[in-house]
Formats: structure tokens, sequence, C-alpha cells
């Protein structure tokens, strides 16, 4: 399938300023003028959100890769979410890893940049569905542009934002736009969880759930989303035993489910030995990583959650 003119000159222009917004990005340390960012008081928290974004992007980075050398990058567009995911892995590596208070800037514009770029790339996608023979059909869902990879990217450049205005809290119950920081990082993971596994059930039904490990991350994550939004609305608790497990058993599937995938490469006809075909038409390796960088952001929230409500007794007293 050719791409017509009119979207190949517009994803040539979103490239385009994707590149343009990189080189300002990679200037931009060097200008930094604003108060320094660094950890805040909640460097723990900071740096597992800035480690999330950092996982979503090289998940979204490989898997984009992965999906667009397939569709042999015949709109230009298909090369920004590659520039975009590239520089939101090294910012939040930068801000697990260091934080560097002259890199503030650099990590704000990379985040910014792939909240834009992951949402132009999902007006891509649905236009891609919306465009193929039957419109918006569940066959178009099973073999179109993945709805939800776009998102993912979006979620990154969220998260990796957060952690960078968190880093800028000084409180001890930090609140983004007059809300609880906790409450709506909390929210936003169980919003982004909900939304994989509706990603994750729709490519298992396709492969008929052949293997019985495939129930596991369309039975699991959910829980931790609802337990998650639970912990995100009611009144602030100090101790979340339960969710805190769950999400912990949920980022724990993520990366088993990787091994699950890698060993569904292997059964493939020349396994491994071929796997130049069978990594592109086989399981997507880097996905299933996602739901570990979102139970990360999660537990990040319930951390917020909790001091926030040891922070109640005190301000009564």
């Amino acid at each position: 399938m050719t791409t017509k003119p009119v979207p190949a000159a517009f994803g040539a222009v979103v490239l385009g300023l994707v590149g343009a917004s990189a080189l300002i990005a990679l200037e931009r340390p060097a200008q930094e003028t604003r108060k320094p960012s660094g950890q805040g008081v909640f460097p723990g928290e900071t740096r597992a959100l800035h480690g999330s974004a950092a996982l979503l992007a090289a998940s979204v980075l490989a898997d984009s890769g992965i999906e667009h050398y397939r569709g042999s990058f015949e709109n230009p567009g298909m090369f920004a979410p590659l520039i975009s995911a590239t520089l939101a892995l090294v910012a939040g590596a930068e801000g697990a890893a260091a934080a560097s208070p002259g890199a503030g800037a650099f990590r704000r514009s990379a985040y910014g940049l792939s909240i834009g770029i992951g949402a132009t790339g999902l007006a891509f996608h649905i236009y891609n569905i919306f465009k193929r023979p039957g419109g918006w059909s569940w066959l178009n869902l099973f073999y179109g542009a993945p709805v939800g990879a776009p998102a993912a990217l979006s979620a990154c450049g969220i998260v990796g934002l957060g952690a960078e205005r968190l880093a800028r809290q000084s409180a001890p119950a930090p609140r983004f736009f007059g809300i609880s920081a906790g409450r709506l990082l909390g929210a936003f993971s169980s919003l982004a969880l909900a939304g994989t596994v509706a990603e994750v059930a729709l490519l298992h039904f396709r492969g008929a759930f052949q293997n019985p490990f495939m129930w596991a991350p369309v039975t699991l994550p959910p829980v931790a989303s609802v337990v998650m939004a639970k912990a995100s609305l009611e009144p602030p608790s100090p101790k979340h035993p339960f969710t805190r497990a769950w999400l912990w058993a949920t980022a724990l599937l993520g990366f088993i489910g990787m091994g699950f995938h890698a060993y569904g490469v292997s059964r493939a006809m020349g396994g491994w030995r071929n796997w130049s075909q069978n990594v592109i038409d086989g399981p997507p390796l880097p996905a299933p990583p996602s739901f570990s960088a979102l139970s990360i952001a999660a537990l990040s929230a319930l951390s917020l959650i909790e001091k926030e409500a040891d922070d109640v007794p005190r301000k009564a007293a």
C-alpha cells in the first residue's frame, strides 16, 4: 500500500518539525537559566518516574522501529517517533541516574515532544484504520496500525513531565494544578494500564489465546488498574499493602511477558536463526515491559499518596 501525496507531505512536515525540535532540545542545556530542578524532597519517587518514562520510551523506540521497518518507512513521518523516543529515553535515563539541573530544559523539551508526537501518531494510526477497506472494523483493528502504541509515547512524556514537576515541589503533600500529585499520577497510571490491557486483549484475541499464559496480561493488570484507581479516589491512606503487592506483580509480569514473546519467536520457522524474519512477524518483544513501566509509575504515585496521608496528622497537631 503506497502512501498518498497529502499524508506523505504531512508526514514530512511532522518529521521536519521533530528534527528542528530535537536540535533545539539538544541546545537547551547550555541555555538553562531557570531554577535548577534536581530531585527535590522526593528523590526516590522522582527517579522512579524518570525511570518509568525511560522504560516506556525504550519500549516505544524498539516497537515502532520494528513495526515501521516492516512498513518500509513509506511515510517520512514514520521516522518521527524514533527521534522523539530516543530523546525521551536519554532524558529519562539521565533523570533517573543523575537529574543534572543543567539538563532540566532538555528533559522538559524531550518529554513535551513525546506528548505531541504520540498524539500526532495516534491520529495517523486512526486515519490508517479508517482508510482501509471496511473502515473501523475488527479486521482492521487486528491488522491495521496499532492504536495504543503512539499513546504509550504520550504517556512517557506525561510521566516524565510529572517527574520534572515533582522535583520542584517542596511541600510534604505535593500538588499539580491544585490537585494532589499522588492522586493525579495514580489516576493517570490507572487509566494508562487500562488502555494497555485493551491493546493486549485485542492482539491476544487475534492470537486465539493459544497459550494459557496469554490470559495473564488480561487478568492481572486490570486488577492493578482498579486498585490504583481506588487508591487515587478514596481518602489518602498511609498503607496500601495489597495494592503495592499487586503492582509489583504486574511489573514483574511485564518482564516475564517479554520472555514468553522471545519463546514465541523461537517457535516460528527457523527460530532465532531466522531472527531477521521472526522478530518482525512474531510476538512483539518490546511490548510487555510497558506494563512494568506503568506499574513503576503507579508505585511512585502510591508512595506520594501514603506520604500525603502521613502529613495529615502533623497538620492536625
